[in-house]
């Protein structure tokens, strides 16, 4: 008999009736079979007396005999389903964190649900009954948990099944009559996945914002590593010229050394200070992404909700977008500790030059010339490479990228971070301005070329009478008269250095500058002074080759 009961489902032994399992089962003429309570009380109510199966009538009552063989049968089935259970749940008795069964005695078996309506937890055995019985097959049930007493309103006693938006908090029925009436209150399941979908989106924010901080890390050691070449290549190159020297030189090697080494380790104690950060936000972010995972996963309506105020939002990061570590810019630090032995090292600081810029020569960009802030007095050619003053004064729109006095114009390309070199053919003027400008420069009225006005420049005064236009001139001792001028710019390190291409030499540089705009390649090709200059200036193509 316990043999062919396993063999059967609890679906054939369920009254049609009540949905549960028989009963005292008894037997129709028709031959279906129902508990005996449930057709007789279906009986009493419904006339003439008919089967609910087979819509059978019968023209007397039938006299219900209890059917000894179902009875049997259903018993077993009972008893084999407990016998069953019981079995399974002998292998997860609670351990400390899980939520125990709150009705095992003795022996407290791990809880497999919890009852929102009950307010108990229940092991496989003692959840049979939320199984079976039609009136019990009602009740919510979710994944076990502790203190279902706090899903209780402590006011008015009730289930915490409703949420009010407008308060942000879990209520219950009685809550939306009293002091919540009014406010927007759905059931507890509706903002449960709605919030749900807000907290996947979250971990995929959480999970793409730990990305990016692991690219960073990447970005910053292969920076420290380009650092760590430059300054091995410096620092080379300094031995080189200091060798040559005697015990006077010495000292001034050593310096050049300690100068670019200090230059490194700052780059490299940045490189350390940003990686320790960017690991402490990820260590921060994987543990929020766990939680929210989790929290994810929970179909726990009541908890999700009451987290996710304190799960959404992210642990304080910094935004690390336009942060980075930028190798040092040694460009003229050799020249500037070996200028007092420049009669002696004249030949070796020619090719320390031409080295050098052939490095910032890699920095080169593609510049033209933007006619939308050219002065009405300057022809631009139609490609924007070139920029001369003629006397007729074109009828232009003013607007406010225009200079509208002084005889100059702008790149159309600005530059916000890195390195960026061009070259400017000035050969056969007698005046000219260059150098960068800040984007927000005054274009209207008087230039004033200072770095105070935004303006790092240097000029050709009067044939020979070189300056650099800082707070006030200085006057740029040259050994020649350049006709080809190549600018430099390392934003991060705040250098704008001039240099003489065919010389190979620097002219000048500004160093320590603090650049925290946009800046543009700037140009002035001066008046044409009745065409003693009115050769142009021209942005020239860079030649590696050299």
């Amino acid at each position: 008999m316990f043999a062919a009961c396993c063999l059967l489902t609890e679906d054939q032994f369920l009254c049609s009736i009540c949905l549960d399992v028989f009963t005292d089962p008894v037997s129709t003429p028709c031959g279906h079979n129902f508990c005996k309570t449930c057709i007789t009380q279906h009986w009493n109510i419904n006339v003439p007396f008919q089967c609910p199966n087979c819509n059978k009538v019968f023209k007397t009552r039938p006299e219900l005999q209890v059917n000894t063989f179902i009875s049997e049968m259903a018993a077993q089935f009972r008893q084999s389903a407990q016998q069953k259970a019981s079995s399974s749940s002998e292998q997860h008795v609670s351990k400390p964190g899980e939520v125990p069964c709150d009705i095992c005695t003795g022996t407290k078996l791990k809880a497999l649900k919890s009852c929102l309506v009950c307010l108990v937890s229940y092991c496989e055995t003692h959840l049979e009954p939320h199984r079976i019985r039609s009136g019990l097959k009602k009740h919510q049930l979710i994944d076990p948990v502790e203190n279902l007493e706090g899903r209780m309103c402590t006011k008015h006693d009730k289930l915490l099944e409703l949420f009010c938006k407008t308060d942000q908090m879990c209520v219950c029925m009685l809550c939306t009559v009293s002091d919540h009436k009014a406010h927007n209150v759905v059931l507890l399941r509706k903002e449960y996945e709605g919030m749900k979908a807000k907290l996947w989106k979250t971990e995929a924010e959480f999970q793409q914002m730990i990305q990016k901080r692991q690219l960073k890390i990447q970005e910053i050691k292969n920076s420290v590593e380009l650092s760590e070449e430059d300054a091995n290549r410096e620092i080379a190159d300094g031995v080189q010229v200091f060798t040559a020297l005697k015990e006077s030189v010495e000292r001034s090697q050593a310096e050049l050394i300690d100068t670019i080494k200090e230059k490194q380790r700052k780059a490299k104690n940045q490189a350390e200070g940003f990686i320790k950060e960017l690991e402490q936000e990820i260590s921060a972010l994987k543990k929020r992404s766990t939680k929210v995972e989790q929290l994810s996963q929970s179909e726990d309506h009541f908890h999700v909700l009451q987290s996710f105020m304190s799960m959404n939002t992210a642990p304080p990061t910094k935004d690390w977008t336009e942060v980075g570590v930028r190798p040092p810019s040694y460009e003229g630090t050799v020249v500037r500790a070996v200028n007092q032995l420049q009669e002696t090292l004249s030949k070796r600081m020619k090719k320390l030059f031409e080295a050098e810029l052939k490095r910032v020569q890699q920095s080169a960009v593609d510049v033209t010339l933007d006619p939308d802030t050219a002065h009405p007095k300057l022809i631009l050619s139609d490609d924007g490479k070139q920029v001369k003053h003629c006397d007729v004064k074109k009828s232009l729109p003013n607007n406010p990228e225009r200079f509208d006095t002084c005889p100059c114009v702008i790149a159309k390309q600005s530059f916000s971070s890195g390195r960026f070199y061009y070259e400017v053919q000035v050969k056969g003027k007698t005046k000219w301005d260059l150098g960068v400008a800040r984007e927000s420069i005054n274009r209207k009225g008087k230039v004033t070329l200072t770095p105070q006005n935004g303006y790092w420049t240097i000029c050709l005064m009067n044939e020979n009478e070189f300056e650099a236009c800082s707070d006030t001139l200085i006057d740029l001792s040259l050994k020649s008269r350049p006709k080809k001028v190549g600018v430099f710019v390392d934003y991060e390190e705040g250098l704008v250095s001039f240099y003489d291409v065919d010389a190979a030499a620097l002219i000048y540089s500004f160093t320590g500058c603090s650049f925290t705009e946009k800046l543009y390649p700037y140009f002035s090709p001066c008046t044409n002074n009745g065409g003693k200059n009115s050769v142009p200036l021209i942005i020239s193509p860079i030649n590696h080759s050299k």
